[in-house]
C-alpha cells in the first residue's frame, strides 16, 4: 500500500478514525474536516470550519469519533467548551451539545467503547468530567486535585473503570460510578505525564512523560513496572499496535520529526520509524491492518503510511561495545556470525537473537566478555575513596596541605603522588615566598646580578684621595645590615665576598661554617632565579684600561719636514686628548647577560599531565585546588583542561556517593561553569496532601484549601520538626525515622490512601 498524505491551512492537533476505518476527521486551531480515505488518496468529505458561525469551540484541541455511532464527533475547544457534533445535519445544528463546565482549556476527550451516549473530558483545571450526550450537564464530576490532567482513556477491559494522567507525573483509575475519590494512584514517572492508552489485548497501561521515557505498567492484582523505553525527547502521544503484542507507536513534543514504533523488549533502539513530517507529530490512529496508519502533525499535513516505506534503526545498529563500570571491570561485545554455532567458553556470555520473522528486529547476534578485577586492583577503589576524605584542599597554608597529602598518599602506598605533593611544597611552599618577597623589598641590594663596576681602578681613586673600596664598603654598609655579599676590585676584576664571613665567595674554607655559606649562596641564588624576577639592571661601561699600561706610548710619526707640503698631519681634537683619557668603545658594554631564570612550571604541568593520561584526575584535579593563585604560574594550562580534570574527579565521587566531597570541590572551583553545578535543580516545592497544589510559602499552609493539618506525621500524628520525608505521589509523610521503619515492612502509603510509595 501506498504513502500519501494531504495539505491544510493550518497546523493539526489531533486526529480520530471512524468505527469501520473509512473515514478520519482532524482538528486543530484552523482546521476541521472530514476525510474518506482511498486507495491513494483522501478525499474531504466535510469541512467545518465552513460555516459562516465560527467561534472558538471550532478551534480544537483534540478530537473523538463514537465507536457505535459513526454520526458523532467529539472535540475539545481550546476555550473550556466540550462540543458534540452531528455530522447529518447541516449549519449551526450539526452542534448539537456546547458543554461549557471546565474553566480552562480542555485537552482530552474520549467515548466510551461501549456506551454510545457516554463521553469523558479531561481539562487544564484538574478536573475530569463525564457526559451523557443525551442531556445538557455533565452526569458526574471527577477531581484530580492536581494542576492539569493531559490524558484520559477508558478501559477496554473494564467498562467502569478509566485512566488519568496528570502534569504530576501521577497516574489515578477511576470508577465512574464513584467520583468521590479514585480506586488508584500512583507516581509513574519524574516529569509530567503527557499521554497514555491501555493495551487491547493485555491490563497494561503504556505512559509517556517529559522525562523522555515511555512506561508499560501492568494493573492486574499487583502494580507493576512491566518495561520502559528510552527516548531522545519528550513524549505527546502514544498508541498501541494492533494484532502486535509488543509494538507501539510514538510521537515527540519537540525535536523529533519522525513517528517511532517501539518493541516494549528492546527500549533503546525504534523497531521501525517513519520520517515523512517535516515537523513533530500530533498524533497516531491505526487502522484494523497493522502495516497501515495514520498521522498528523504540526506541519500541516496528514499522512498515510505504511510499513513497506519505514526505515529499520535496527538494521544499522552497531552489534560491538564496551563498557567500564567504576569497579573497574570490562563487558566488551563484538559481532559474530548467526549461522555459526560456537560454545561459549568460561566468562563468555553469548546474546542471540532467536526470533526470524521479518516482524520481528533484525536478526543478530554477538559475544560478550566480562573481565573482572584480581583482589589487588579491586583496592585501587577503596584507595580512591580513602585519598579522596582524607585529603586537606582549604583551610590550611599551602605546605601543611602538600605535608598532610603527601603523608595521606604515603599512607595508601602512593609513594609517586606523595612525592608530587612534596614537590608541590618544595616549589610552592609559604616560606619560599617569604623570603623571595623580602628579598624584592629591598632597596640597595648588591649581588653579582645587579652590582654595577666602577669605572676607575683602585689607583685612581687612591691618586684622587679616595678610600680603598674596603674603606668604602665600611661606610656604604653601616646602616646596611641586610646586605649579603659585595663586589670589590682587584687589578680590575670584581671580587665577590660573604659580609657575615668576610671571606671571597668561592675561596676554599676550612671550618665549622664552610657548607653553611655555600648552601647560603645557593638558596639566594636560588630564590632569587627562579621565584622572582631580576630588576632590570644598569647600564656601565667598562673602564678605558682593563690593564695597566708598562710604559708610556710615544708618538712616534714622521718629522715635519718629511711631509711633501712640508705640513703635518692635522690631528683632530679627540687625537690631541692623551691616551689614557680617550673613550674606547669597543670595551663599553650595554648590559652583562642576564642568569637565565628556571621556571619549574613546565615540570609541573607535565606531571600533572602525566597523572591524568594515567587516570589519576584525582591527583591532578587536588593539586590544582590547593596550588590556588599559584596556579597563574602554570601558564601553559588552559581552562578547559583544567575544567575536564574537575568535571572528571566530580563525575567519580557521584559515582562512589561521595557527595560531600563532590560539593566541596564545587564550592572551590575557579571554573564558573563548574562552579554553577551546585545552582542547577536545586529548588522543589512540596504539595498539600489535600488539594496536591504546590506550597509555595515557607511552611505548610496551603493557598488553596488554607489547611495545614498535613504537617504531622502519617506514623505518629505529630508536627514535624526536624527532617521530612516526603513522597512526591501522594504528598504524605513525615519523620524520616517513622518513614524508614515504615516502608522497611510495608510498601503502601502508612495514611491508607492506597498509594504505593517508593521510599529508597
Amino acid at each position: 500500500m501506498a504513502t500519501f498524505h494531504v495539505l491544510q491551512e493550518g497546523p493539526v492537533n489531533a486526529l480520530a478514525l471512524n468505527r469501520d476505518n473509512t473515514q478520519v476527521a482532524i482538528g486543530g486551531r484552523n482546521v476541521f474536516k472530514v476525510y474518506t480515505i482511498e486507495e491513494d488518496k483522501f478525499r474531504e468529505v466535510c469541512n467545518l470550519r465552513a460555516s459562516k458561525h465560527l467561534n472558538l469551540s471550532f478551534s480544537c484541541n483534540d478530537v473523538s469519533w463514537s465507536w457505535t455511532d459513526d454520526h458523532y464527533l467529539a472535540t475539545a475547544a481550546t476555550n473550556g467548551h466540550v462540543c458534540v457534533w452531528n455530522l447529518t445535519k447541516m449549519g449551526k445544528a450539526m452542534q448539537e451539545q456546547d458543554y461549557q463546565e471546565h474553566k480552562r482549556t480542555v485537552n482530552k476527550v474520549n467515548f466510551h467503547a461501549s456506551e454510545p451516549n457516554r463521553l469523558i473530558s479531561g481539562s487544564q483545571d484538574g478536573t475530569m468530567r463525564y457526559f451523557d450526550i443525551r442531556v445538557k450537564n455533565a452526569v458526574a464530576i471527577f477531581y484530580s486535585n492536581t494542576e492539569s490532567v493531559r490524558d484520559v482513556q477508558f478501559s477496554p477491559h473494564n467498562p467502569y473503570t478509566f485512566a488519568a494522567v496528570s502534569e504530576n507525573g501521577s497516574v489515578q483509575l477511576w470508577d465512574v460510578r464513584r467520583s468521590d475519590k479514585c480506586q488508584q494512584q500512583f507516581a509513574a514517572h519524574s516529569g509530567p505525564i503527557f499521554a497514555c492508552d491501555w493495551h487491547p489485548e493485555n491490563t497494561w497501561l503504556a505512559t509517556a512523560s517529559r522525562d523522555k521515557t515511555i512506561k508499560v505498567w501492568d494493573l492486574t492484582s499487583k502494580l507493576t513496572l512491566e518495561y520502559t523505553i528510552h527516548t531522545i525527547a519528550s513524549i505527546g502521544h502514544v498508541k498501541w499496535r494492533p494484532q502486535r503484542r509488543f509494538h507501539i507507536a510514538s510521537c515527540a513534543l519537540v525535536v523529533d520529526c519522525s513517528i517511532n514504533i517501539w518493541d516494549v523488549r528492546r527500549p533503546y533502539i525504534p523497531y521501525a520509524a517513519f520520517n515523512e513530517h517535516k515537523d513533530t507529530p500530533s498524533g497516531v490512529a491505526w487502522k484494523e491492518d497493522p502495516h497501515v496508519f495514520l498521522s498528523s502533525g504540526r506541519d500541516s499535513t496528514l499522512y498515510q503510511h505504511s510499513f513497506d516505506y519505514a526505515s529499520r534503526p535496527a538494521k544499522k545498529a552497531n552489534p560491538q561495545g564496551v563498557s567500564l563500570n567504576n569497579r573497574g571491570e570490562i563487558l566488551y561485545a563484538h559481532k559474530t556470525n548467526v549461522s555459526t554455532l560456537v560454545k561459549a567458553p568460561v566468562g563468555i556470555i553469548r546474546k542471540t537473537s532467536t526470533t526470524q520473522s521479518p516482524d520481528l528486529f533484525h536478526l543478530a547476534s554477538s559475544l560478550m566478555h566480562q573481565f573482572t578485577l584480581s583482589n589487588e586492583n579491586k583496592c585501587e577503589s577503596e584507595i580512591f575513596i580513602g585519598l579522596a576524605k582524607n585529603y586537606i584542599l582549604s583551610g590550611r597554608s599551602l605546605s601543611e596541605m602538600c605535608e598532610h597529602n603527601s603523608a595521606v598518599a604515603n599512607k595508601y602506598g602512593k609513594n609517586q603522588i606523595s612525592v608530587v605533593w612534596k614537590i608541590m611544597k618544595t616549589m610552592y611552599g609559604e616560606e619560599y615566598l617569604q623570603t623571595s618577597s623580602n628579598n624584592n623589598n629591598r632597596e640597595d641590594i648588591i649581588s653579582h646580578n645587579n652590582m654595577g663596576l666602577d669605572h676607575s681602578n683602585e689607583n685612581d681613586q687612591r691618586s684622587r684621595g679616595g678610600d680603598t673600596p674596603a674603606a668604602q664598603f665600611s661606610d656604604e654598609t653601616e646602616n646596611e645590615d641586610q646586605v649579603d655579599h659585595i663586589a670589590i676590585y682587584n687589578n680590575g676584576f670584581p671580587t665577590y665576598l660573604n659580609i657575615r664571613t668576610g671571606l671571597p665567595k668561592g675561596d676554599f674554607s676550612f671550618g665549622e661554617n664552610e657548607l653553611d655559606m655555600e648552601l647560603d649562596g645557593i638558596m639566594t641564588d636560588f630564590q632569587s632565579g627562579y621565584r622572582n624576577f631580576v630588576t632590570p639592571q644598569q647600564d656601565f661601561v667598562l673602564p678605558n684600561e682593563a690593564f695597566h699600561i708598562r710604559h708610556e706610548i710615544r708618538n712616534r710619526s714622521p718629522p715635519p719636514d718629511k711631509f711633501p707640503n712640508n705640513f703635518p698631519p692635522v690631528m683632530s681634537d679627540d687625537q690631541n686628548i692623551p691616551f689614557e683619557e680617550q673613550p674606547n668603545n669597543l670595551l663599553t658594554v650595554s648590559c652583562l647577560p642576564k642568569m637565565p631564570l628556571w621556571d619549574p612550571s613546565s615540570i609541573v604541568l607535565d606531571a600533572l599531565k602525566h597523572h591524568a593520561m594515567l587516570g589519576d584526575v584525582q591527583t591532578a584535579a587536588c593539586v590544582l585546588i590547593v596550588l590556588g593563585d599559584q596556579r597563574k604560574c602554570l601558564n601553559d594550562l588552559d581552562e578547559s583542561t583544567q575544567e575536564h580534570w574537575l568535571l572528571g574527579y566530580i563525575e567519580l565521587l557521584s559515582r562512589f556517593q561521595l557527595w560531600n566531597i563532590a560539593t566541596q570541590i564545587i564550592k572551590l572551583s575557579w571554573i564558573p561553569a563548574v562552579e554553577q553545578l551546585n545552582q542547577q535543580s536545586t529548588r522543589f516545592n512540596t504539595n498539600c496532601s489535600k488539594c496536591s497544589k504546590a506550597l509555595q510559602r515557607i511552611g505548610w499552609l496551603c493557598d488553596r484549601c488554607h489547611s495545614s493539618q498535613y504537617a504531622s506525621c502519617s506514623v505518629c500524628h505529630q508536627v514535624v520538626k526536624g527532617l521530612y520525608a516526603w513522597c512526591q505521589g501522594c504528598s504524605h509523610g513525615g519523620h524520616l525515622l517513622h518513614m524508614k521503619q515504615w516502608f522497611a515492612v510495608n510498601k503502601m502509603c502508612p495514611t491508607g490512601c492506597r498509594h504505593l510509595c517508593e521510599y529508597k
